[in-house]
Parts: structure tokens; C-alpha cells; sequence
């Protein structure tokens, strides 16, 4: 295996779509919400509070959170949301359906985030990545949110970075997130057991590319969505066949 044109072909991937012109990022598939999520001029809370209810469902009705509170409200400015209490978010996250698998905890969680915006960063959430800041101290002030653990903190730096085009003075920090895809394609690549713990992925990643280890994250996404199936490979087409092990066997 040649595993060192493995890793710079997936590196050399991942910077041309780093380097690609900023675009309109599809997070939910729906316009409204999209436009919502990507004005990081006017509603950069809308992309935390995203952030925040992001786990145990599918990411896409996750990320539609801000935009069904949009429309319940009418609006989304921190004056408005500054302006509810848990029991107004509560019952905007449970009423008349809910928009979460877990409305209790993720109310709390939507809550806390708007106060912690409100406190620590003046009600301007783009205040946690302005003034092009260490991506360590970036992924630091996700982690204070409630709700965000390491994999979301690190992938909203990386959305941070690679989509909307946010400086930081280093990228060391911002890790491989270790979904169902990225494991995959990393086994079959040899880069690492099949089987490879969350950890492991981390690591093996950060030893490849110390500089920029998430730079390796969306390129094995795609690699594992588009051609790297689980069951039916479309190695031909993948443009890692002619190198990935698994595929030449």
C-alpha cells in the first residue's frame, strides 16, 4: 500500500475544496433555512445554536431548528430570542410538533445558548471566531456551550474555516469527524482497522496531516457518500481506486 499517496491525494482534495470560491453552504436542502445558516453578517447565532442541536437526529432536521423558530417567531434577532424564556423555548421546540428527539434536554440546551451569547459575546456570536483566533481557542469556546462536545466543536470550526472561508492563525486543532463514512472509507483505504475507535480515527488523522488534520474530513465524506458504499462499492469511479487497496482487491 502507498500510503503516502494516499494521504496526499486526500489532503491535495481537501485543499482544493478548502481554496474553492465561498458558496451558499446546503446544510438542511431547504433555501429559507440555508439563507438563515449562512448569513454570518446579520445571524451568526443561527449557525451556533445549529451547532448546539446537532446530535441524536439526523443533521438536516437539526439544522432546521433556527429557521422553524424563524417561522414560529417571526423573526430571529438576539433582541427576540434574548426575549423568551425556557418555557417559551420549551414549548417552541415542542409545540405543535417537536423538533427534536430529545425537546427537554435540547430546549435547555437552545436556552443556554442564547445566554451565553448574550453574556460572554455581547449578543454577537461571530464575536467566538473574529480577529483571526488559534483554532484550539475557537474549538474552546464551542466546547462552553452546553450541548457540544469535542466532534461538533471541531466540526464547526472546520465548517468555519473550509466553507465560510473564517481565518484562524492555525488549523492544528480542528479534527477528522469520526461519522460512519469517514470510518469506513479510512478502513478500506488502510489507513486504519476497519474497526478503528472514534480516537483512533483522530489520532491516525492528526499524524498525517499534524498541520491541519480536519483538511482530510470532507474529502473522505464524500469519498464514503458518493462511490465508498458499504455494500456496493463503486470503486471505478471513485478517484481513489487506483490507489485504495481495498478496491484493487
Amino acid at each position: 500500500m502507498d500510503e503516502l499517496a494516499i494521504k496526499n491525494r486526500l489532503i491535495e482534495q481537501g485543499r482544493s475544496l478548502y481554496d474553492a470560491p465561498r458558496e451558499v453552504n446546503k446544510f438542511t436542502k431547504i433555501e429559507e433555512a440555508d439563507r438563515l445558516l449562512n448569513d454570518l453578517d446579520d445571524h451568526p447565532h443561527a449557525f451556533v445554536l445549529a451547532c448546539i442541536m446537532d446530535r441524536q437526529i439526523k443533521a438536516e432536521r437539526a439544522w432546521q431548528i433556527p429557521y422553524k423558530f424563524q417561522k414560529k417567531l417571526g423573526d430571529f434577532s438576539m433582541e427576540t430570542l434574548r426575549s423568551l424564556s425556557l418555557r417559551d423555548v420549551l414549548e417552541l421546540m415542542s409545540k405543535p410538533e417537536p423538533l427534536h428527539r430529545f425537546t427537554d434536554h435540547m430546549a435547555k440546551f437552545f436556552y443556554s445558548g442564547i445566554k451565553r451569547i448574550t453574556t460572554d459575546y455581547g449578543g454577537d456570536a461571530s464575536a467566538i471566531w473574529s480577529n483571526t483566533p488559534p483554532s484550539a481557542t475557537v474549538i474552546y469556546r464551542f466546547l462552553e456551550f452546553d450541548g457540544i462536545g469535542a466532534k461538533i466543536a471541531s466540526m464547526a470550526a472546520n465548517i468555519l474555516a473550509r466553507e465560510f472561508k473564517v481565518p484562524f492563525s492555525d488549523y492544528f486543532s480542528i479534527d477528522i469527524s469520526a461519522d460512519t463514512h469517514v470510518r469506513r472509507v479510512f478502513g478500506r483505504l488502510g489507513l486504519t482497522e476497519q474497526d478503528a475507535t472514534v480516537d483512533q480515527l483522530v489520532y491516525r488523522a492528526r499524524g498525517l496531516h499534524p498541520e491541519f488534520p480536519g483538511l482530510m474530513d470532507l474529502p473522505a465524506w464524500e469519498i464514503g457518500r458518493n462511490w465508498c458504499r458499504p455494500k456496493k462499492a463503486d470503486c471505478h469511479s471513485c478517484y481513489m481506486g487506483d490507489l485504495c487497496p481495498s478496491g484493487k482487491k
